[in-house]
């Protein structure tokens, strides 16, 4: 098989998919510590998804504009970077019907050869272990590209991490700074072997 090489330069665009729709989310903060510590060479943006309808097949003759407006997004990012709580020892359910739509129709997969990031947070101690074991299955399937090492399971205890992003721990945080630099590192391998659309 014949590897196709690239010449694909940063500054990357990472787009970041919160697992959680809420706005109080201690996911959103560690998303937002997570680009107060990135490199330069990161531009990011949200990838959104909460207005979209859930999946039926039904739709893909006629895929809604929210769908669409998805899939234009995650093409549009030369990374994704997915930070998501546990629900019941899963991922949310509104983030796996956002995956799914990604995904949809059939040989038409946003997803397909992206490479991704995987981190969460939690109040509890495994820090959304479970949760990452399902997201990564389902990524696997996809074929998107991730980056398995290091693992970051995040305990957010009370003032960890403040409104603004800002990490009072200086361990953490330079856990986070070095969890980006990887990420930087592993999407520029990915982009140099990888063609983009």
């Amino acid at each position: 098989m014949e590897i196709d090489i690239i010449d694909h330069e940063p500054p990357y665009r990472v787009g970041i998919v919160i697992g959680s729709l809420s706005r109080e989310s201690i996911n959103r903060r560690l998303a937002s510590a997570l680009q107060g510590v990135a490199p330069r060479e990161f531009e990011f943006f949200e990838i959104t998804y909460g207005e979209l309808p859930l999946y039926n097949r039904d739709l893909d003759e006629d895929y809604p504009q929210s769908a669409r407006d998805l899939k234009v997004a995650i093409q549009s990012a030369d990374a994704v970077m997915f930070v998501t709580p546990e629900y019941n020892r899963s991922i949310p359910g509104p983030l796996k019907n956002a995956i799914d739509w990604g995904s949809r129709p059939y040989g038409d997969n946003a997803w397909d050869d992206k490479p991704t990031a995987v981190i969460g947070a939690s109040p509890g101690k495994i820090g959304t272990a479970v949760a990452q074991q399902t997201l990564r299955s389902t990524l696997s399937y996809l074929n998107a590209r991730q980056m398995t090492s290091p693992e970051a399971y995040i305990q957010v205890t009370p003032g960890l991490i403040e409104d603004d992003g800002t990490v009072t721990d200086p361990e953490v945080e330079e856990f986070l700074r070095a969890f980006m630099a990887k990420f930087l590192q592993y999407t520029g391998r990915v982009l140099t072997v990888i063609p983009g659309d």
